[in-house]
């Protein structure tokens, strides 16, 4: 029996979690999940900035890219308050700029543009040739030889169902090969509503999974003692083509450069039937930590 929340009772405490209060004009408020992490997770609180900025804009534009920095650590045992400022709202795009607060000051901000939909010129590069989400194992029967180095993150819910084309950050020191690319299947693990801006927001949620792992992976190094501990400097999602969150789309990340003790990493998500849907990247600060 797995130790965490999953399945459909996981996506529906996703959705609730995306679902923020609204306490006056333009101002709304977050919780995070009573088991968490000691920092809230950075796709969180991009979901949740980005639900906050598509309340105040017309339903028939949406978002197709954002751009965002963490400034401090999120505390998940306190709400997060999002301040959602009205930068413009022009003939074809809509702009808005997101502050999300804890204790009166800054943790995150976010800027996003919305678009209506509108014909013109369609093209994409080729998806990577890999096995199917079928043919690979759960993320239960992946992390069950490797649990002990997860923590936390094998306890907290898990919404999303993410199946490892290339080999998990969890394996133990020394048994990871080193591999220029990580590459993960992923969905909602349920049914999501069929809201188009909800999808989004779970993508952009999900965007922060694995994603640095990319860094760690081109040098065969792991998160966790004996490896890196990490942080989100800044994330930038651009959404191409429309997409459901709840169905297959493969995660294509790599990294590019690695210095300072910052990494650089860059994903695709592709639908099974090789549409590139949207594309991410992303900085994070990572720095080695000892082994017990």
């Amino acid at each position: 029996m797995t130790s965490y929340l999953s399945g459909q009772a996981a996506v529906d405490h996703l959705v609730d979690l995306l679902d923020l209060e609204q306490i006056e004009v333009n101002l709304y408020r977050g919780v995070s999940p009573e088991l968490s992490p000691q920092r809230i997770f950075g796709g969180q609180v991009a979901g949740q900035a980005l639900v906050a900025a598509g309340r105040t804009v017309p339903a028939d534009r949406f978002v197709h890219s954002l751009h965002s920095y963490f400034i401090r650590p999120g505390d998940p045992s306190i709400p997060i308050l999002f301040s959602v400022e009205t930068v413009r709202d022009g003939r074809s795009f809509t702009t808005r700029r997101v502050v999300a607060t804890q204790r009166g000051k800054a943790i995150f901000f976010l800027s996003a543009s919305f678009q209506e939909l509108a014909d013109g010129l369609d093209h994409q590069g080729a998806m990577p040739d890999v096995p199917s989400p079928d043919s690979l194992g759960t993320l239960a029967e992946q992390i069950a030889a490797g649990s002990d180095r997860m923590g936390i993150f094998a306890k907290i819910p898990r919404p999303i169902d993410l199946r490892y084309v290339s080999p998990p950050w969890w394996l133990a020191e020394g048994e990871r090969p080193a591999e220029p690319r990580q590459r993960v299947w992923m969905r909602a693990d349920g049914k999501l509503p069929d809201d188009p801006m909800l999808h989004a927001c779970a993508l952009t949620y999900a965007s922060d999974i694995s994603l640095l792992d990319a860094v760690l992976s081109t040098h065969g190094a792991v998160w966790g003692p004996g490896g890196f501990a990490g942080a989100s400097l800044d994330h930038a999602v651009w959404f191409h083509r429309p997409f459901r969150a709840d169905e297959w789309v493969l995660y294509d990340c790599e990294s590019p450069s690695a210095s300072g003790a910052r990494g650089l990493a860059t994903g695709r998500f592709f639908a099974r039937d090789g549409r590139h849907l949207a594309t991410v990247v992303q900085e994070g600060l990572l720095r080695p930590v000892p082994n017990r």
